[in-house]
């Protein structure tokens, strides 16, 4: 918006092409109307919007999970963020209007820190979800005392069991109790590990299991 203090036309009232005069409290004004799109919803409009709103809908509720998976790329904004950066260009599939999550593909964590080994889910027990892993703490950047991070993401419902912290990278298993509610349904599995400095490796994926 432009004030006008003087003007050999005088006081422009009204629009000419996207300049529109007014005044406001006895000031004249200008400003500038916005573009208008000649077809807002063309093919690689829709495209990119689905693909936002598919990513989040997976990433949303992560998001507590995400600022700590993330934080070495959350630089200047935050975990969900750059985990949509991440995620919005790897882990989609198909195309309009049938974009969805590309599960295998997914990251939840992203760092340096080496990887889970052959990391497997499953789910034999009611209520509840086992990982397990090969211990690779002999790998370069490896310690027996990494510690997990897993997730468990229901779609049907939209909603995630995190684990912070508790196994370590020797012990090869950790079981983790989920919902009742989860119960059939199909769930996306993710173990990362953090080591004792705050560094965290990438996600690795561990299977879709259908909880019993």
């Amino acid at each position: 918006m432009a004030k006008l203090k003087e003007s050999v036309v005088g006081v422009l009232v009204g629009k000419i092409g996207q300049v529109v005069g007014s005044t406001w409290k006895g000031i004249s004004v200008l400003r500038v109307l916005p573009a208008k799109i000649a077809n807002p919803k063309t093919d690689k409009q829709l495209t990119q919007r689905q693909k936002w709103a598919v990513t989040m809908h997976f990433l949303q509720p992560l998001s507590q999970f995400l600022e700590l998976g993330f934080r070495s790329y959350a630089v200047g904004m935050t975990g969900i963020n750059a985990a949509m950066q991440y995620n919005i260009k790897n882990a989609l599939t198909g195309s309009w209007p049938n974009i969805a999550i590309d599960y295998p593909n997914a990251l939840v964590a992203k760092g340096n820190l080496a990887g889970a080994l052959n990391a497997v889910a499953s789910s034999t027990v009611a209520g509840t979800v086992k990982f397990d892993w090969d211990d690779n703490s002999g790998e370069i950047g490896a310690s027996s005392t990494d510690k997990t991070l897993l997730v468990i993401y229901n779609p049907s419902q939209n909603q995630a069991v995190t684990v912070n912290e508790l196994a370590e990278r020797a012990d090869g298993t950790q079981t983790v109790t989920v919902p009742d509610s989860f119960s059939g349904d199909l769930v996306q599995c993710y173990m990362a590990f953090i080591a004792e400095d705050g560094t965290v490796s990438n996600s690795a994926f561990a299977g879709a299991v259908t909880v019993a």
